[in-house]
């Protein structure tokens, strides 16, 4: 099944969360949720806002932003191009 947002949404891939740090393994439980992943869909924009997220897009965007979506057990995140805060070159 492909997903394609419409308007002014993205779909996002978050990256992985932290599995070890300094040699100790973290539980998924206190594993903090990453704010960091690909654009892998966009829609066309609103007319008013045009769409300046591309596919592969490495994007950063708030801890508690977009709508969280599964696909063929992958996780995903739908939100607005506003809810982004920055493109990481």
């Amino acid at each position: 099944m492909t997903i394609k947002p419409l308007s002014d949404r993205v779909l996002i891939l978050p990256a992985q969360a932290e599995e070890k740090v300094g040699g100790i393994i973290i539980p998924d439980t206190a594993k903090e949720k990453p704010q960091r992943g690909k654009v892998v869909a966009v829609g066309n924009g609103k007319k008013d806002e045009e769409m300046i997220l591309k596919v592969g897009d490495e994007v950063l965007y708030g801890k508690y932003a977009g709508t969280e979506l599964e696909n063929e057990g992958e996780k995903y995140l739908m939100m607005r191009q506003s809810d982004v805060l920055a493109v990481v070159e």
